[in-house]
């Protein structure tokens, strides 16, 4: 399944206990379909009030119908905040997670107050330096040890990973920030965007945002930029 979604109201995409998540959402409606208990697995777990164009995700069933079919009653049953814009068979070595190569993300923050985009975008109201981000975006290309931008007490025992898109765009009054890897650790993106902006508005120095890879610690890093400005683009395998 290729997923579009609003992550605004949802608790991220993982089955949550205390809130809806949209593997929830996409498991409840597709064990209505087939009449059968079901597992959707997804290639990255958007965090709380993060969106996704382009969430790729995978669910192993018995049904004989069609993806056509399957595709239709999703989008008829699913909230109007969820979208499958695409569903196929594929082989059964096939996996959402671990048979993807790389992921992109993009993060948007506007300079001017906005209504309509809220939801989608940070503001930031002080003078951002676009040659500054620029200079910061590619000195976390290649591989690094991103420990330093990543959630305290995640379960992971590997924060080594490869960046081979990291750019700033200006388009006028917004910023948009893209990054692929191989992987993302969690809260990595909004750790590095929330940083650079530091950077940028002179809180932080150039300096010492190279110093921060180097201590391994998230406390040395900036705050995290706001999930809302956050887009899983793309997956490819």
């Amino acid at each position: 399944m290729l997923i579009e979604y609003d992550g605004t109201r949802y608790s991220g995409w993982q089955r949550q206990e205390n809130g809806p998540s949209i593997q929830g959402e996409i498991e409840k409606v597709l064990e209505k379909i087939f009449q059968e208990n079901v597992n959707v697995v997804g290639a990255g777990r958007t965090d709380a009030g993060v969106h996704a164009r382009g969430q790729v995700a995978h669910v192993l069933t018995y049904t004989d119908m069609s993806p056509y079919e399957i595709k239709g009653g999703l989008n008829g049953l699913l909230p109007e905040d969820i979208v499958i814009l695409e569903l196929e068979e594929v082989d059964l070595n096939f996996h959402a997670r671990y048979s993807a190569k790389e992921r992109q993300y993009s993060y948007l923050i506007t300079q001017k107050p906005t209504a309509i985009l809220r939801n989608f975008c940070w503001y930031v109201k002080y003078d951002l330096d676009l040659n500054i981000l620029t200079k910061l975006a590619e000195v976390i290309k290649g591989k690094n040890n991103f420990q330093s931008f990543c959630k305290t007490g995640s379960a992971t025992e590997n924060y080594h990973c490869t960046v081979t898109e990291s750019e700033w765009f200006y388009e006028f009054p917004f910023l948009r920030y893209k990054i692929s890897a191989d992987r993302f650790l969690y809260g990595m993106v909004r750790a590095l965007v929330g940083t650079m902006v530091d950077v940028s508005r002179g809180y932080l120095s150039y300096e010492e945002f190279i110093d921060i890879f180097e201590k391994n610690n998230r406390c040395e890093a900036g705050r995290s930029a706001p999930a809302r400005g956050l887009v899983l683009e793309s997956v490819k395998y």
